[in-house]
């Protein structure tokens, strides 16, 4: 890999050759940050520049929480094929009921709200993990049937919900240096997962499971708990993003998540995560996350409804598949 940019295709190249050279791009997260620049100039264009920073900076608030789903969703994917996680949405409504609950708007039980919330989503993890190994249902069964039953038992702890203690909303909507709270939290996160990642030994046996489980059970990797843990983590990073959530909102709602179970896919596709497992990039999870968070204010400008916004992730989820993904059709 020596960084140097493929040449231009030729007016006459077939999309099968651009195809080839788009897989070969040694930075495939590169496309989305090239996608979130266009759209924001474009903003610029119909709106005015002003508007365009205005927007921008919601973002700094708003898109992370894409970047938080959009990080625990590219853990799993990077499992290997079939892996996935559409437990999120519950999970997020769950441990931000839960953890508002338990904290009862008071900030002395900011600490034992935040546990609470994570050990639900540990626990949510382990429960996608035994679905799947212990009764050999396939993750996007198990995780979507594991999301019923956690919707469920949200509802009946969703009555009488406290508001989230003023010093946690302070933390939630407040600034350090001019950028939000949220926005160093999501750094930290994705520093601390691209060194996982790509600088320990997990890391890397999660790579190796992801290109070829047989092959990594043979070298010696602990397969199943490489596995184990990718679900706890994922599960894990949507309980913190529902506690988060809660506090920016002003209070936990059952339905917070919900926009999330399609975004936490999109965001890790567009990215330049492969789809195939084994190669992840926490940088693409940005950029997708900016991309999309401009797409959906244009579309929210022009009077686009959820539905619209829904078909336009599918169709660009779709087109990143068909171009950085296997041969096209005959």
């Amino acid at each position: 890999m020596n960084g140097a940019p493929s040449p231009a295709p030729s007016d006459g190249e077939s999309a099968s050759t651009l195809a080839a050279r788009v897989r070969a791009t040694p930075m495939p997260w590169l496309w989305s940050f090239v996608g979130a620049a266009l759209v924001g100039l474009a903003t610029a264009a119909v709106f005015g520049f002003a508007i365009a920073g205005n927007v921008v900076e919601t973002a700094l608030v708003f898109a992370i929480f894409m970047v938080f789903v959009g990080l625990g969703q590219m853990l799993v994917i990077t499992a290997g094929p079939g892996n996935i996680d559409l437990s999120m949405p519950s999970a997020i409504a769950l441990s931000g009921v839960l953890g508002v609950q338990w904290m009862k708007g008071a900030d002395g039980l900011i600490a034992a709200g935040i546990a609470v919330a994570l050990a639900v989503g540990v626990l949510v993890g382990i429960a996608n993990y035994l679905l799947i190994r212990a009764l050999r249902i396939p993750p996007i069964i198990a995780t979507l049937s594991s999301s019923f039953i956690i919707q469920s038992v949200a509802i009946t702890q969703s009555r009488g919900m406290p508001p989230p203690p003023p010093a946690l909303q302070a933390f939630a909507t407040g600034r350090l240096l001019g950028v939000p709270n949220l926005t160093w939290i999501a750094l930290a996160l994705s520093v601390a997962l691209a060194l996982l990642l790509h600088r320990t030994v997990a890391g890397r046996s999660l790579s190796a499971l992801g290109q070829n489980a047989r092959a990594a059970w043979l070298a010696g990797v602990k397969v199943e708990r490489v596995r184990a843990v990718t679900y706890v983590l994922s599960a894990t990073i949507a309980a913190f993003t529902g506690l988060l959530l809660a506090a920016v909102s002003g209070g936990a709602a059952l339905d917070m998540g919900v926009e999330y179970m399609l975004i936490s896919v999109a965001v890790v596709v567009i990215g330049g995560t492969q789809v195939t497992g084994g190669k992840a990039t926490v940088a693409g999870v940005w950029g997708a996350s900016m991309f999309l968070y401009l797409t959906n204010a244009i579309l929210n400008a022009v009077g686009a409804g959820a539905g619209v916004r829904s078909v336009v992730y599918g169709l660009l989820i779709i087109a990143v598949v068909v171009v950085a993904g296997g041969r096209p059709a005959r």
